[in-house]
């Protein structure tokens, strides 16, 4: 309930200001949404995009030589220790 409250004043205080036009009332109901996003994934201590994407290759490179070593058979031989 305190979130479609919290909505509820928001849209109250826009028509106050006199935001009429559709675009202005568009945009702005967009940037109390994205706020509320960055809040949520903010709280949740998420990765960005960026690192995300990062991460992804580092992934798929260290895949790649895995398999590449696996397909030449390399396999290292220890010698015994006296």
């Amino acid at each position: 309930m305190t979130k479609s409250k919290f909505v509820i004043d928001k849209l109250a205080k826009l028509f106050e200001q006199g935001l009429i036009s559709y675009k202005d009332l568009n945009s702005e109901i967009f940037n109390i949404l994205r706020s509320k996003r960055d809040e949520i994934v903010f709280k949740m201590k998420l990765v960005s995009k960026e690192e995300l994407d990062i991460l992804t290759k580092r992934v798929e490179n260290l895949e790649k030589e895995i398999k590449k070593f696996e397909k030449k058979g390399v396999r290292k031989k220890f010698k015994k220790g006296k």
